[in-house]
């Protein structure tokens, strides 16, 4: 079983990304879910391989070494339940490690186990912070174990990527849409994704000099949930965090580009976070 150039592709597209949850957790019991999960794709990496012929995945059917000898297992913290992204690297890509609240320029493809692809995807920046917040967040976290490559300028000043991080994404349906079903995905559907990761921008979402990934203070992975001044606007689309009328970028009070280690009355808080200071 082949996932690579399926004569049926399913043009659903980066919509895929952008759905929002249904409101019907009440009764559903996610970490059940996530275990029920974890065999299926335990089952699926034991009895397919990856055929360095033609970079695709197929049934095992002489004694090919199975893709659960060659991946790694990424546990994941979602809401009090640990879950396990399986990822497996092609290639390591040579630049800066992606950060699951960056913005990145990858190829993709999306794929369910039964070899059906969801999301032929394309060429495209994705704002990952937005990514973990909609929809598959797995594919936010499974990019961090991935580089990205080196940009090329052709003389025609076009340009293309080189040394990219390559490689492929198995993740369980509570890192992805749960038990919402999404266009032609079902409900509770384990999901693949092949990415080659080009290249990553560092994001300040609000432009006030702290990249956003240094905003997630209580290192939850949930940058919303940080907000210091409690005016209903997170940290990182705050342009003054500690709501005390001055400006975070002007709060870098030594100008080393470090606002952590600026706190003029030595209390232990940083001045962009300390409203009285």
């Amino acid at each position: 079983m082949k996932f690579k150039n399926i004569f049926l592709i399913l043009a659903v597209s980066t919509v895929i990304f952008s759905c929002k949850k249904d409101d019907n957790e009440a009764s559903f019991d996610a970490a059940k879910q996530s275990l029920e999960d974890d065999v299926t794709l335990i089952k699926y990496l034991q009895t397919h391989y990856l055929k360095e012929a033609d970079g695709g995945i197929w049934t095992i059917k002489n004694g090919e070494t199975p893709l659960m000898e060659q991946v790694e297992v990424q546990n994941i913290t979602k809401n009090d339940i640990t879950y396990k992204l399986y990822y497996l690297i092609k290639e390591q890509g040579i630049g800066r490690n992606a950060s699951k609240f960056d913005s990145v320029y990858v190829d993709y493809t999306g794929i369910l186990l039964d070899s059906t692809v969801f999301d032929p995807g394309r060429l495209t920046w994705f704002d990952l912070a937005s990514v973990l917040n909609s929809g598959a967040s797995g594919f936010a976290f499974g990019l961090e174990n991935f580089k990205e490559g080196t940009k090329i300028i052709n003389s025609d000043e076009s340009f293309h990527f080189e040394n990219t991080g390559k490689g492929i994404l198995f993740m369980p349906s509570g890192l992805g849409y749960g038990n919402n079903a999404q266009s032609v995905i079902p409900e509770n559907s384990p999901l693949i994704f092949e990415i080659s990761l080009n290249s990553i921008n560092e994001s300040d979402h609000d432009n006030d000099g702290v990249l956003s990934k240094l905003e997630d203070l209580k290192s939850d992975n949930d940058l919303i949930s940080d907000d210091t001044d409690n005016d209903g606007i997170p940290n990182y689309f705050d342009s003054d965090d500690d709501g005390d009328g001055k400006l975070t970028k002007d709060e870098d009070t030594n100008n080393n580009g470090n606002w952590f280690d600026d706190d003029t009355d030595n209390d232990g808080t940083a001045n962009f976070l300390d409203k009285d200071n």
